[in-house]
């Protein structure tokens, strides 16, 4: 067996090894790196270590603990009531709202992982505020995102479009940014739809809702300050707030004043501004400018910031960096390109169009789509040259099958939903966000190559 099939075969063993024996993948994908980039690759220890993600590292440290200060000091509460109350107290128009907002940054030029960085953490929050699913709330976060991000001021959107360009492709940068942004829509629609919408939506119009708001914001409040909701028998009592009634005192559904902006929230709120205006505008590693705005506030603030270290998401941070470093080693053996040549000489242009849309959907599911965008559509180049298949739909077909796995668990933006879930079984959750994101590897770039390449929609 070449040395490119048997890496292949030992990622396969280690993704079966920690799903019957519940042993951290990171744990394993480490040793795997190490044996089969010594003894198989020839590889030094450099080289293999060279794999690993040190952004990604300090992405999720540095956003985990950043939020873990915001939820000590009560501000992730305060934006929770504040988001809560533009949607009119309709809680089945939050993820959508999500879903919104990371459009809108990455339209703008924020690369995907950050907007997810900014959004998630308060996404999930909300989430676990008002018992909406939290893979339903995490998958609409990132495929909002994505639906943006291939705009023609965007990241992804300018990489694709200068390769194009370069190799002298037809292209529309329209079409590309409107692909995108409509699969990614669909698909969260048919979430919404499987993962609990509906009954949000029913829930929105009946009662609910009302018990819902009741039980959360006595949970957050009894314990902290004293407080007690309104129509609990306690201060300001009276009736139970209706489905949507705000309290005008504090912007929060039947929550007490106690929930307002204080120092410590308002410094968090100035820190959270920071980090989306330096790395939205001035293009500065959101993890970095995250640990640097945690380090300040727990400077402010040492008694209420002492928890947030033991916070960190330890064990997501494991998983995901063990398998991005023997993505890295089986890079450096050549075993990614090794496929990409095998399909691209595949004598069916249909056939080899399909499988490079898997190609891609796969490694971008474990690996940088930034990196892999630069690299995947010169693959296509020879038979896409001979004409026999169009190139804007080949181009947007590609692009979209490996930018919307990054639902995957092992990509940075997967990674940052797993690791600021709260209140859930993380071994479970990851669980299904790994089901969710082989579901979307398996069947999106069959679609999106049937309806791309083969009907030519685009």
């Amino acid at each position: 067996m070449s040395p490119e099939l048997l890496s292949i075969a030992a990622l396969a063993i280690a993704f079966a090894v920690a799903t019957t024996l519940s042993i951290n993948m990171g744990v394993l994908a480490f040793a795997a790196a190490f044996l089969v980039g010594r003894l198989v690759g020839g590889l030094s220890e450099d080289d293999i270590l060279a794999g690993f993600p040190g952004d990604l590292f300090v992405v999720l440290v540095g956003v985990t603990y950043l939020f873990a200060i915001a939820r000590a000091n009560g501000t992730t509460d305060w934006l929770v009531h504040r988001a809560v109350r533009l949607v009119g107290g309709r809680i089945a128009l939050i993820p959508w709202m999500m879903f919104g907002i990371g459009a809108l940054l990455t339209a703008i030029g924020a690369v995907s992982p950050a907007a997810c960085a900014i959004v998630a953490p308060i996404a999930l929050g909300l989430a676990a505020r008002y018992r909406i699913n939290p893979l339903l709330m995490g998958m609409l976060v990132v495929h909002g995102a994505q639906a943006g991000a291939f705009s023609p001021i965007s990241i992804y959107g300018t990489i694709v479009n200068g390769v194009v360009d370069k190799y002298h492709l037809p292209g529309s940068p329209l079409v590309l940014f409107l692909g995108s942004l409509v699969v990614n829509t669909v698909i969260a629609g048919v979430v919404f739809v499987f993962f609990g919408g509906l009954r949000l939506m029913r829930a929105d119009s009946g009662t609910e809702v009302r018990d819902r708001e009741m039980s959360t914001a006595g949970a957050v409040t009894g314990g902290e300050a004293g407080g007690t909701p309104r129509g609990t028998g306690g201060a300001g009592g009276g009736e139970p707030p209706k489905a949507g009634e705000i309290d005008d005192r504090s912007g929060a559904i039947g929550e007490p004043e106690v929930l307002r902006l204080d120092r410590d929230r308002g410094l968090t709120l100035l820190g959270l501004a920071v980090l989306a205006i330096s790395t939205l505008l001035f293009d500065l590693d959101v993890g970095l400018v995250a640990i640097t705005v945690a380090v300040v506030l727990s400077m402010i603030s040492p008694k209420a910031c002492r928890k947030a270290p033991s916070e960190v998401a330890w064990s997501t941070v494991l998983l995901v960096c063990g398998v991005l470093t023997y993505i890295g080693v089986l890079q450096e053996m050549g075993t990614i390109d090794y496929a990409g040549k095998a399909v691209a000489g595949v004598g069916v242009p249909l056939l080899a169009a399909l499988l490079l849309c898997y190609i891609g959907a796969l490694v971008s599911a474990f690996a940088s789509s930034t990196a892999l965008m630069g690299a995947l559509i010169p693959l296509a180049v020879p038979f896409l040259m001979q004409g026999s298949i169009g190139a804007i739909g080949m181009v947007a077909a590609l692009a979209v099958s490996a930018t919307v796995v990054d639902v995957s668990p092992f990509s940075t933006n997967g990674a940052i939903v797993m690791a600021n879930a709260k209140d859930v079984d993380r071994d479970a959750f990851y669980r299904r966000l790994l089901a969710y994101g082989a579901v979307v590897v398996a069947a999106v770039p069959l679609i999106v190559w049937f309806v791309f390449v083969v009907l030519g929609l685009v």
